[in-house]
């Protein structure tokens, strides 16, 4: 599978929220509160895709994207792949990227949340340098409140990115 990782383009969004829906409901809702998945939708996806669009990273053609990631501070915000993508090397370009826009923002140390039972993104997590560095409550805003969810902590040091970078 031959991809770029690029900015979102706006009329990407409807694509790129089923793209989130489908993978967030494959990797989370045998392990997050009814409560949550049923908050979860694809309308609501698209809404918090067009909130951040700046801060938005896609692999995949123009008008079809098949992953992204997200930043929110120092935080690798969202991470998500579709189905056919996974096992292409997306997922590691997605967060290589998102490592590298990180580091360019001086973060020293970024950080990153999964679902606590969801071993496959934990894996990959490790696999590409990131330590679990315990558990936390995450609060998670829906427009009906919030609810509180145990997740994984995931850290990775970002500091040696610039030493290495040209």
């Amino acid at each position: 599978m031959s991809f770029a990782i690029r900015d979102v383009q706006e009329s990407e969004l409807d694509e790129l929220a089923t793209v989130w829906f489908d993978a967030w409901r494959d990797g989370h809702e045998a392990l997050v509160p009814p409560e949550l998945t049923k908050r979860r939708t694809r309308e609501r996806f698209r809404d918090r895709l067009q909130a951040a669009l700046a801060d938005v990273r896609v692999a995949g053609p123009l008008g079809a994207p098949v992953g992204f990631s997200m930043l929110k501070g120092d935080e690798l915000y969202q991470l998500f792949v579709s189905a056919r993508a996974r096992g292409s090397g997306v997922a590691a370009a997605l967060i290589a990227d998102a490592e590298a826009r990180l580091s360019a923002r001086d973060v020293e140390t970024a950080w990153l949340t999964c679902a606590i039972g969801n071993d496959r993104a934990a894996r990959f997590y490790e696999k590409c340098g990131w330590h679990r560095a315990g558990t936390v409550v995450e609060e998670l805003a829906t427009p009906e409140g919030t609810i509180q969810v145990n997740v994984w902590r995931y850290e990775k040091r970002l500091g040696d990115l610039k030493i290495r970078s040209p």
